[in-house]
């Protein structure tokens, strides 16, 4: 027998305010399809999965608009992953990390920020912070804008923060000979994660070409031909920036790179000759298996 959900349920589930769920649903249409008499209208499975599909656009950096429509359209084939169980008083230690510096943003508190935030990197890791911490952590702003249509100071405060501390220094000795292309193709603004990367890259001894946001196909494939990457990570956030072609007319050499593509902009099935990655764990083990570098997921 099929379960519905309530709207609390289904916040629960999300970890997400109801507010943020009528929102969605007012503006976007993205709501319950369960009808019953006497009672509120209530969420089936699939609307979960839809809404988890959205959620997980959204974290990645897509407006809601756009979210939404990719989340009603999708056809539930997509993996959306979720953080491994943890002991219960990590997690905690996390949500309450979380809750402190969404307090720092609101206050405008960017030395408080930048201490916890580079404490937490150096004692856990790029990656753990990015899952545990920084997803939340920009998930919870996301909420409060899509409330109050106020705090955007707030996001970029805490994205610039982000950037500077996630940017570490040159790897001294590297293991991988050639570096690796790191780049948000296009048009892209949305380079976060690729700072993330970079960093959890270097804390395992791989060196990065870092192109950043807005990198046209003739910079790409300048490196590629002049450095001869092991692997070259395309990241597309927005539909419009994941153009095929940063695939198909990379210049041919040899060895020839690994081509790794994330973001929610990529349909998945329109990726022919790359490797989809549907989130930064597992564009950090992509890119490590090019290089040769091992390390348990």
């Amino acid at each position: 027998m099929d379960e519905f959900l309530s709207v609390a349920a289904v916040a629960r589930r999300l970890g997400i305010a109801p507010a943020t769920l009528r929102t969605w649903d007012r503006r976007y249409g993205v709501g319950p399809s369960v009808h019953e008499a006497g009672h509120h209208r209530r969420y089936s499975e699939t609307d979960l999965a839809t809404l988890m599909f959205m959620k997980h656009l959204v974290v990645s950096g897509s407006t809601p608009a756009d979210a939404a429509k990719r989340a009603l359209s999708h056809d539930g084939q997509t993996v959306v992953s979720t953080p491994a169980r943890r002991r219960k008083s990590a997690t905690n230690a996390h949500q309450e990390l979380v809750r402190a510096v969404l307090r720092a943003a609101q206050s405008l508190d960017g030395s408080y920020i930048e201490a916890a935030l580079s404490a937490h990197i150096k004692k856990h890791g790029a990656l753990d912070t990015w899952k545990e911490v920084v997803v939340p952590l920009l998930n919870k702003i996301g909420e409060n804008w899509e409330r109050t249509e106020k705090g955007v100071e707030e996001e970029h405060l805490v994205s610039e923060i982000l950037k500077r501390i996630f940017h570490v220094s040159e790897v001294k000795k590297p293991k991988n000979s050639r570096p690796v292309v790191l780049a948000a193709i296009a048009e892209e603004q949305h380079s976060l994660v690729l700072y993330a990367l970079k960093a959890a890259l270097g804390e395992r001894g791989i060196s990065v070409q870092f192109l950043g946001a807005r990198t046209p196909l003739d910079a790409v494939a300048g490196c590629v031909r002049r450095l001869g990457p092991p692997a070259v990570f395309l990241w597309a956030c927005m539909s419009e920036n994941a153009d095929q072609r940063f695939i198909r007319d990379l210049p041919k050499v040899r060895p020839a790179p690994r081509i790794i593509v994330g973001g929610p902009g990529w349909d998945p099935s329109q990726c022919e000759g790359a490797v989809f990655v549907p989130d930064l764990e597992a564009a950090c083990h992509e890119i490590t298996q090019a290089v040769g570098v091992h390390f348990p997921r």
